[in-house]
């Protein structure tokens, strides 16, 4: 089977973690290709995400790593097997590849920790918003084009309605219910729906209000997927460059502290809703 040519960012990070367990071992990818008996090309292809790895050749490398974290090996052999053919796939070649590895991130999410500071998480909104904020992209969509992001966009809330469903909590700063992306009615529709969401056992929504005090986070925005195991979490930032997957371990521990840390400025959920209800009057 040839290399892939586009691996997708769960791929790339099963390599990633197969190499760090390689140099753990302080063994060279060389070496690791002899006690294979492949050719070293292949371990660079496995560790870059661009080769598929069996369950069995993955016990094998992880045993001559003398990894003995049983549970790591088990959820890195589950994401070399799982086959599933994600809902995502039937935007491939017509939305860009990040968002189809934003959907499968969250779909293999245990929980997602949400911090935002100028728009509402793409899982909350409403088509409306999520089709005036598309409408700012530079150069212009076509409309074709437009329908399909904003499909793709409205289609991600299904890890919110599956069963089992994801625990989501979002801390959003006051500013993000402010900002009117589109009109008026848009804008009480959108914060009417992110009321709704907070009905369910499964979502929780804190308001960081302009007056709280100690707040250094306002540019803070970032998407936290909790892994089978808290190695294997990642953070999504949506950066000018683009998406940015991360997953070493310094700054899985920054990202975790700075979600701490904004919670902690934020209101309870219940002064949150209340606090929503009160804007909703002020439209």
């Amino acid at each position: 089977m040839p290399p892939r040519s586009q691996p997708t960012a769960r791929q790339v990070r099963l390599g990633a973690e197969l190499r760090k367990m390689r140099e753990a071992a302080g063994m060279t990818a060389r070496e690791a290709a002899q006690l294979m008996g492949v050719n070293p090309i292949q371990v660079s292809q496995i560790e870059s995400g661009r080769a598929g790895v069996s369950d069995e050749r993955l016990r094998r490398l992880a045993a001559h790593y003398a990894c003995s974290d049983s549970a790591l090996v088990d959820a890195l052999a589950s994401m070399g097997t799982e086959r599933t053919r994600g809902w995502w796939e039937e935007y491939r070649g017509v939305l860009p590849a990040p968002f189809l590895d934003l959907s499968e991130l969250e779909h293999h999410a245990r929980f997602l920790r949400v911090i935002a500071t100028a728009h509402v998480p793409g899982i909350l909104q409403t088509e409306d918003y999520a089709r005036a904020l598309f409408g700012y992209t530079v150069p212009e969509l076509p409309p074709a084009e437009l329908d399909s992001w904003v499909a793709h966009r409205m289609h991600r809330r299904i890890v919110l309605d599956r069963d089992p469903a994801v625990d989501y909590e979002a801390v959003l700063h006051e500013a993000v219910m402010r900002i009117q992306v589109s009109d008026r009615t848009a804008a009480l529709a959108q914060l009417g729906e992110v009321l709704d969401l907070t009905e369910r056992p499964n979502v929780t929504v804190r308001i960081v209000p302009f007056t709280a005090e100690g707040f250094g986070g306002a540019g803070s925005s970032l998407m936290w997927a909790g892994g089978p195991l808290p190695r294997l979490d990642t953070v999504h930032r949506d950066t000018p460059q683009g998406s940015a997957f991360i997953d070493a371990e310094s700054q899985l521990t920054r990202a975790r502290t700075l979600f701490r840390k904004v919670e902690e400025a934020s209101l309870t959920p219940t002064a949150s809703r209340d606090f929503i209800h009160r804007l909703t009057k002020e439209l």
